[in-house]
């Protein structure tokens, strides 16, 4: 029996092989199927006493190797679009976000109002829309809006609980308009254990631009008066 020679793999992607296939032993990367691809990869090389077959087939081997390597991509074209799309609205939204707080610190709380609330309304599905319902609730208390105002803090002190500033917001609205100084009290223990620097006024006007209807609402609660 005699030595066993290595398969040339260049008969699978040709119907006809003859001896021009037999001295050329590389693959026609143009004809050869994914299929024979993954099982030429997948099957081992044996041993054989032909060392040109076989080191011309490790050869194809790595070639076919670097070729897929560089055409791998596992991305597809929708979810690069999806991405892209995901990727702009998120820029867009926070833009929006930082226009409204710059206004909201120049103390022009109706055009505030008006960024704050295209982020709510356009852009609700992402989780950081939340910081800008707490501006609106601000801008809405300053504008006279203040049940609007009430309704949007205490929905928002459940997306956002633990974020400080809106239970400070709505201890400072509970007892100035609602009189409920229990209430008011247990929002304030949570605002001020989370940040202590809520129990200064100077804070909430230089630090958080807050509007000067809610400083005296909070002001009140402060002094009890």
């Amino acid at each position: 029996m005699g030595a066993y020679k290595a398969p040339i793999p260049h008969f699978l992607s040709s119907p006809n092989p003859n001896a021009k296939t037999l001295r050329t032993p590389f693959l026609n990367l143009g004809t050869t199927s994914r299929r024979f691809l993954l099982f030429f990869l997948s099957s081992p090389i044996l041993p054989s006493s032909n060392s040109l077959a076989l080191d011309n087939a490790k050869l194809l081997q790595s070639n076919i190797m670097d070729v897929l390597a560089s055409s791998f991509d596992p991305v597809s074209q929708a979810e690069k679009d999806a991405s892209s799309l995901i990727s702009r609205r998120v820029s867009e939204a926070v833009e929006l976000l930082e226009r409204g707080k710059e206004l909201q610190a120049q103390g022009d709380f109706p055009k505030a109002l008006h960024f704050f609330t295209l982020v709510v309304e356009n852009y609700k599905d992402f989780a950081f829309s939340d910081y800008a319902r707490v501006g609106r609730a601000l801008a809405l208390y300053e504008v006279g809006d203040k049940e609007e105002a009430f309704a949007e803090m205490e929905d928002v002190s459940i997306s956002l609980k633990g974020y400080p500033e809106v239970h400070a917001a709505l201890a400072a609205v509970l007892y100035a308009d609602k009189h409920a100084p229990l209430l008011a009290e247990n929002q304030f223990a949570i605002a001020t254990l989370l940040d202590p620097h809520f129990t200064d006024l100077s804070y909430v006007i230089e630090t958080k631009h807050w509007p000067p209807s809610l400083v005296s609402s909070l002001q009140h609660f402060i002094t009890l008066s």
